[in-house]
């Protein structure tokens, strides 16, 4: 007696491929992530210090043109406090009259800088530096005229575009802008769907 298998190997083959391009797709957008508006984060109770930063009104009668000269000598400043982690996030007041600073406390001064110069489309961020981060960091992002930038005062000393940077570095997990949060996913997964 002969059995004869209606769905032979490619079966197999077809569930590989599709698993196969699935984590190929996953791993080549760390860098680029779609943002989705959420009612809460994993970090909300941690951020009640900061979130009137995080809320402040960007002035209307400034220009909304910020130069990259500028931000570049705020993120220099922020740099060069020496980095000292703090369990708290810390108001940009603190940091600006302590003499240590975590990411977080960087961060969230550089984007209260941006948003009292009248930008608006900048964002705080939650996420992993690398793949192999062992922790989270904080960084700004900035989507301006000409790109969009990642502004990271506890490590870099200049705004790069996020085009220039490798793809698997600065992976987001969360967002904040304003008074609305975000959670990042891949922007691969969601051109899929």
């Amino acid at each position: 007696m002969i059995l004869i298998s209606i769905l032979p190997s490619p079966s197999r083959k077809l569930i590989l491929f599709f698993a196969g391009t699935i984590f190929l797709s996953c791993i080549s957008c760390f860098g680029h992530s779609a943002f989705f508006v959420v009612k809460s984060t994993p970090y909300d109770n941690q951020m009640t210090r900061i979130r009137p930063i995080l809320e402040t009104v960007v002035p209307t009668s400034r220009s909304a043109d910020l130069s990259l000269r500028l931000v570049n000598h705020w993120i220099e400043n922020l740099r060069a406090i020496p980095y000292s982690f703090s369990q708290q996030w810390r108001t940009p007041s603190e940091v600006e009259t302590a003499t240590t600073a975590d990411c977080k406390g960087k961060a969230v001064t550089l984007y209260e800088k941006m948003r009292r110069s009248g930008i608006s489309n900048v964002r705080l961020v939650i996420g992993r530096r690398s793949p192999s981060s062992r922790s989270t960091h904080a960084w700004v992002e900035w989507a301006a005229s000409d790109a969009h930038y990642i502004l990271d005062p506890t490590i870099n000393w200049f705004a790069f575009r996020s085009d220039d940077l490798p793809k698997d570095n600065y992976i987001p997990f969360y967002a904040y802008t304003g008074s609305d949060k975000f959670c990042a996913t891949p922007a691969v997964l969601v051109a899929r769907n």
